[in-house]
């Protein structure tokens, strides 16, 4: 028996074959129609639908060009089962270089949506009903938000479902948090209807992060090769097993002024280690920023502008913290002398 065409947004894909399709979504002010741009790769052979997403924040780009190389992998040749690839979701977001719709509202904080609601609102429904509903699996990717950085990551709940663990370890990432679900998310709402779902965490915003891109793309194609989506081993050597993490904290500035750290990205740190050194441009006041916590730095601000209370530092927290570091120098070290990590 063949198997049947996919559909999405009234385009039939048939088996083998693979199409660009644009969703409208809105129109701007100069009535000139926005549309969600989505490629399906519709396999001949039966298989989970996984759906890779970037760009829910509209400036975070390294997505975008994960699922550009991903698209253009010689390895979704041979596809079993269905990839919607949707390089841009907030493209509202994305022509103006921000984070946010033009309503300043963030689309990750407006699943599932309504077609009554804010723009926002109307934005997730439609790409809830049209894409989301239809995917068995999800990778959704993110970077951090504007002058801060993210050692590449897997936030998932990893008791959510059996297969998210899974997909988390699969993929390759240097550390996992296991992190709670935030309502209004897109985890939050495919989580609660039983469908596995990671977010990969990478790089900078407007900015490609090459450090970021290259072990994303290799991370969903492993997450595939785990699901049976695509036949043999990916012939680079397996990275070390993540570590994951149960929670994490940031350290914040002790007062206004001008950052000098003392760490970099992916660093061991202990509890009370002085991570960076914050002082007015005379250097009359200066504060230590502590780290309250052991851990690994995972996330940290690259402006050296900070006013008091605001988060410099990200530290995640590890049972076996020995292994996490020795996971995060393993990755480092295949994307130096070019990584920006040290």
């Amino acid at each position: 028996m063949a198997r049947p065409a996919f559909e999405l947004a009234g385009t039939r894909v048939e088996p083998g074959g693979r199409a660009q399709i644009d969703v409208p979504v809105a129109k701007l002010y100069t009535h000139a129609p926005l549309h969600i741009p989505v490629e399906v790769v519709h396999g001949r052979q039966k298989g989970p639908v996984i759906l890779v997403c970037g760009a829910i924040h509209g400036d975070e780009i390294n997505s975008v060009e994960i699922v550009r190389r991903l698209l253009r992998s010689r390895a979704i040749a041979r596809l079993r089962g269905t990839l919607i690839a949707v390089p841009i979701v907030n493209v509202f977001g994305f022509v103006q270089h921000s984070r946010y719709l033009p309503d300043r509202r963030d689309l990750n904080r407006c699943f599932p949506g309504s077609g009554e609601g804010s723009l926002g609102s109307r934005v997730a429904s439609l790409f809830r009903e049209q894409i989301v509903d239809q995917a068995t699996h999800i990778i959704d990717l993110h970077t951090g938000a504007i002058h801060r950085t993210n050692l590449p990551q897997i936030r998932a709940q990893l008791t959510s479902h059996p297969e998210t663990a899974s997909m988390a370890d699969a993929f390759g990432a240097p550390v996992i948090l296991n992190a709670e679900l935030r309502e209004g998310s897109l985890r939050h709402y495919a989580q609660n209807r039983g469908v596995p779902v990671l977010t990969y965490e990478a790089g900078e915003a407007l900015r490609f992060d090459e450090w970021a891109i290259a072990p994303g793309v290799r991370g969903v194609l492993r997450v595939m090769r785990r699901l049976g989506m695509l036949a043999g081993e990916h012939r680079r050597r397996r990275p070390p097993p993540a570590e994951v993490a149960n929670g994490s904290s940031w350290a914040r500035a002790p007062i206004d002024g001008i950052l000098r750290p003392r760490v970099r990205l992916g660093a061991r740190v202990s509890r009370g280690q002085v991570l960076g050194l914050v002082a007015d441009p005379f250097g009359n006041a200066e504060g230590e920023v502590k780290a309250t916590a052991d851990g690994i730095v995972i996330g940290m601000g690259n402006l050296p502008l900070a006013n008091e209370g605001e988060a410099l530092f990200h530290v995640a927290r590890f049972e076996a913290i020995e292994e996490a570091e020795n996971a995060v120098e393993s990755f480092q070290s295949d994307y130096e002398p070019s990584n920006g990590l040290s």
